[in-house]
């Protein structure tokens, strides 16, 4: 999968998920999350790596969003399996998010300072437009506290991620791609 097309696709799902949770469902992000999945495991120059990043992103938004929910300290929209757990739309962001280390975030393999402040920044922004724009995660007041969990969550889960995909890509060799959209 191309830098662009992972981009994209992610940016596709993350619309996906969070306007189908404003209409109280799970299933489109779900779903979006299913097809980036099948691209890029189609396109992978090592298929252990993502399949390994798709495990960890599943365990990190369970983690994470899963002890804001539990915590009180955030009320997720569309909170399908389980209104307790993190909602399946969240999960479908965080593997598809885990994804991108791989493709369009594989500059940050080696950057890990870069992927803590991008995460510690970039994580909160992501909710906060989400719950602004479409009101699909609700803080309880005051909300800096929930705010400061996503930001040290995601300054921690962001690294993480980046070097897993780092230690995935250089533990096995890369299988040979096709042309096209994998190219």
């Amino acid at each position: 999968m191309s830098f662009w097309l992972s981009l994209i696709g992610y940016q596709a799902v993350w619309f996906v998920a969070v306007i189908g949770a404003g209409h109280g469902l799970a299933w489109p992000g779900v779903l979006g999350m299913l097809v980036y999945a099948l691209v890029q495991l189609a396109c992978a120059r090592n298929v252990r790596t993502d399949l390994a990043l798709i495990a960890a992103g599943l365990v990190m938004g369970f983690l994470l969003d899963g002890a804001l929910s539990r915590s009180g300290l955030a009320d997720y929209a569309a909170g399908w399996p389980n209104p307790a757990l993190a909602p399946g739309w969240i999960l479908a962001l965080w593997v598809t998010f885990a994804l991108t280390f791989s493709q369009s975030l594989r500059y940050l393999q080696t950057r890990l300072w870069l992927a803590a402040l991008l995460g510690l920044v970039g994580g909160p922004l992501a909710y906060l437009g989400a719950a602004r724009g479409w009101h699909v995660v609700m803080f309880t007041e005051p909300a800096w506290r929930a705010v400061l969990a996503l930001a040290l969550g995601w300054a921690l889960a962001t690294p993480a991620l980046a070097w897993l995909a780092r230690i995935g890509s250089t533990s096995s060799p890369p299988r040979p791609t096709t042309r096209g959209a994998c190219a």
